[in-house]
């Protein structure tokens, strides 16, 4: 279980880090501050645990990291289910009661289609900050072992690719000023 939660990290900071910046787009459209904190927070911890939530499906092995479609498909469902609570969540800090948006169907609907745009977003953050993490905790945690072996791999297959191709255009280059008309050769 501590090895899971480790892992889970970098998608609990990333899932809190959107909830801060629900907090400042808030204060940018001049909602009060405890409105814009009671936002903040309400969103924060929906956020933080089902990125966290993610980050724990990666290290059981259930999710493959760089494939799009699972975390499209977490985040399809787990999105507007963080709305939800976001909604409740505010209602309760900012009125006192919870509260729940008129039209419950469609507001889970529209924030099924923002959702997968929050899935590119969280998935590019944490292909970009897992590996980095991963690395630190791999020594004590077979698990993150695991996962940091499949980016280093990754990593180093797209190296790979981008020096054949970078090889390969040098090659043709050459080959193609030889069989041009006009080039005095």
């Amino acid at each position: 279980m501590r090895e899971l939660g480790q892992i889970a990290v970098p998608g609990v900071a990333i899932g809190a880090s959107a909830g801060v910046a629900g907090l400042g787009l808030a204060l940018i459209v001049g909602q009060p501050i405890g409105w814009a904190v009671a936002t903040g927070v309400a969103l924060s911890l929906p956020l933080a645990l089902l990125g966290g939530g993610f980050g724990a499906l990666l290290g059981a092995g259930i999710v493959t990291p760089g494939v799009f479609a699972p975390a499209g498909l977490y985040w399809f469902i787990g999105f507007p289910l963080a709305r939800l609570a976001h909604e409740v969540l505010a209602g309760l800090l900012i009125a006192g009661r919870p509260v729940l948006p008129a039209d419950v169907l469609g507001f889970l609907a529209y924030q099924a289609m923002v959702s997968l745009g929050f899935a590119i977003g969280f998935s590019w953050l944490h292909e970009r900050f897992a590996p980095g993490w991963l690395r630190r905790i791999k020594d004590d945690n077979p698990s993150a072992d695991r996962l940091y072996a499949f980016y280093l791999r990754h990593a180093e297959a797209q190296w790979q690719a981008k020096e054949n191709r970078r090889r390969n255009r040098g090659a043709g280059q050459g080959l193609g000023r030889l069989l041009r008309p006009g080039t005095g050769r």
